[in-house]
């Protein structure tokens, strides 16, 4: 008997120790984010028509480092989860332990009895799935997974953007400062001018002041870029897990060098549109909200429940394993509710109610969607109108500095009038870097529209 016992007692500590360290999580954790399907979620390739290789590199870096992505695929994981848990409800428990009862009777009552008794009783339970209502829950558990599934490459699109984003806005300021600084030695070299004339008398005190107005206007117009860049470059690194100690190892290349080497679609066909992640999700949510109230119906039918015991005992004073001394009971039956003060009737009215709302929801997606792209193509065309536009100023400037220089070389004006034609110059530079910008920006403002399908 103390053989048997502590074989049953080491079997108990094996299985014990083993749902603990399970519970505990002591084994590895297997990883959710696989960097292959996260890039496939932005549609990588479409970025390389930008033909700058940091900016997909920080996209990538994003992807695989970016704390907010990784909660999403957390998310995802743990409805994965919530599926394998539900579905659980659907199959027999099973379910095992020791029992000992030590118990004294009066001799004249129950001589013969063993007053030590051990067993081991194995359970065994199931509700039988009759009206498939384990089944409905198990299916919307498998809904929700699939709308976070959704959601979470809605969460990678959205990052791919707002790095690129971040990215060529930065690559912009980078532009304007260094215009801005050669702006601001025009002006001092203005300034330099007029106070030589007013020293000689030439012109007054108020000449004087305003050329040192516009030059310390035009200080705080680069004090004013470099904040913008500064913030932008913090955005940068947080957005792809960095350190904003690491502001100055920041890579990037120059506006100038970046160009979309694509054709941008003047229209998007409806599929590609109802294809987005977000009315995806959306469509999931509703069919789950579909399921949930056919589960709330189906709460109002009884539930079948089948139990089994079979308990290993020394109670029949025989062999511990045999026949004789084991206790079996096989139990079925089925249980109704006849009165639980409305609470079925309201769960089922708030499953309707829920599905109305996500019903809403659903239509102000598609509409949602259809304007965002309808928007984004509309900002396309006229943004690329004032691209154009501001490219033919900036050449017809280009041509007045020119015409200006060689009226300096004749004596016609003075080097005033020069250096005022150079700062319109770079007044226009810096204009067609904020408009080529925003066309840049505008092509990603699509790329999310579309759900990264262009």
């Amino acid at each position: 008997m103390n053989k048997i016992l502590t074989a049953i007692f080491l079997f108990i500590c094996v299985v014990s120790t083993q749902n603990i360290t399970h519970a505990f999580g002591v084994k590895n954790q297997k990883t959710i984010i696989i960097p292959q399907e996260k890039i496939n979620y932005v549609n990588i390739d479409w970025w390389a028509n930008y033909s700058d290789p940091i900016l997909t590199e920080y996209i990538i870096k994003a992807i695989n480092y970016n704390h907010e992505a990784k909660k999403a695929s957390w998310q995802v994981e743990e409805y994965k989860q919530m599926v394998k848990y539900q579905f659980g409800a659907e199959l027999p428990t099973f379910s095992f332990g020791t029992d000992y009862v030590g118990i004294h009777f009066p001799d004249a009552v129950m001589k013969d009895f063993n007053k030590n008794i051990l067993a081991v009783p194995f359970n065994a339970s199931y509700e039988a799935d009759v009206f498939l209502k384990n089944r409905d829950k198990t299916k919307s558990s498998k809904k929700a997974y699939e709308a976070n599934k959704f959601q979470e490459k809605s969460t990678y699109i959205s990052l791919a953007s707002d790095v690129a984003t971040v990215y060529l806005n930065i690559v912009k300021f980078d532009e304007l400062i260094c215009l801005q600084q050669e702006i601001i030695k025009i002006k001092k070299e203005v300034l330099a001018r007029v106070e030589s004339q007013y020293n000689r008398g030439v012109i007054s005190a108020p000449e004087v002041n305003n050329a040192k107005k516009d030059l310390q206007s035009s200080k705080n117009t680069l004090d004013e870029y470099l904040k913008s860049r500064d913030k932008l470059l913090t955005q940068l690194l947080v957005l792809t897990g960095d350190s904003a100690c690491n502001i100055c190892n920041i890579k990037r290349t120059s506006i100038n060098s970046i160009e979309y080497r694509q054709a941008i679609p003047t229209e998007i066909p409806s599929e590609v549109v109802f294809a987005r992640p977000d009315i995806l999700a959306a469509e999931a949510n509703l069919e789950k909200a579909k399921i949930d109230v056919r589960v709330a119906r189906k709460e109002f039918l009884p539930s079948v429940q089948i139990r089994a015991l079979y308990s290993m005992s020394t109670l029949g004073g025989a062999n511990f394993f045999s026949w004789q001394s084991a206790i079996a009971a096989v139990m079925a039956g089925f249980t109704q509710d006849i009165f639980k003060g409305g609470q079925k009737v309201a769960n089922l009215k708030i499953y309707k109610a829920r599905y109305e709302q996500i019903f809403e929801t659903y239509k102000q997606a598609d509409l949602n969607a259809i304007k965002e792209v309808s928007d984004a193509l509309f900002i396309i065309k006229k943004d690329t109108d004032i691209d154009k536009n501001t490219i033919s100023q900036t050449k017809l400037q280009a041509d007045n500095f020119n015409r200006a220089s060689q009226s300096l070389k004749q004596g016609l004006i003075p080097v005033q009038s020069l250096l005022l034609e150079k700062e319109q110059v770079l007044i226009m530079a810096q204009n067609k870097a904020n408009s080529k910008t925003n066309r840049l920006i505008d092509y990603i403002t699509l790329y999310k529209a579309v759900g990264g399908q262009l």
